[in-house]
């Protein structure tokens, strides 16, 4: 597993697809783009910019739940990658495993501060290298990936 900071969000043009960046945080220049709904990425980029709204979000309430509980989300992973659809898990204090989509996970993970991690398996199928020498051309790479990925992709 290799933990993961979150880029952001991103509205991939002209699909219109939100997609979701992770970076490997001490592995170079890889990062693994996933496409999410735009109600998650706007859940992402809410709890990245810092904004706590009036009342509380689907995944505010969620870790609220957590807190009455007693339990704690101590990191998400990326697990595996299968026939187009990611997978993810949350990881409890409690020691349970719960499966999760990779965007909720991550609007999680922000919310609770802890780690996203990532199986090295799906690093290694969807993850992008970004060299400093080429990274135009990654760039271009991952341009055209998106423009090629169709939203019955990511269904499951």
């Amino acid at each position: 597993m290799r933990e993961m900071d979150v880029l952001g969000v991103r509205v991939s043009i002209p699909e219109n697809e939100v997609v979701v960046v992770l970076a490997v945080r001490d592995g170079g220049r890889v990062v693994l783009p996933i496409v999410i709904g735009p109600r998650e990425g706007a859940s992402i980029a809410t709890a990245q910019a810092g904004i706590v709204p009036e009342r509380p979000q689907t995944h505010d309430l969620f870790i609220s739940l957590l807190d009455a509980t007693g339990v704690r989300l101590d990191q998400v992973r990326v697990t595996s990658l299968e026939q187009g659809t990611f997978h993810a898990e949350l990881v409890l204090s409690s020691g349970q495993h719960v499966d999760s989509r990779p965007s909720d996970a991550i609007a999680l993970a922000l919310r609770a501060r802890c780690p996203v991690l990532c199986e090295e398996s799906v690093l290694t199928a969807a993850g992008v290298v970004m060299d400093a020498e080429d990274e135009a051309e990654v760039v271009s790479d991952f341009q055209e990936f998106l423009k090629n990925v169709e939203p019955e992709d990511f269904e499951p």
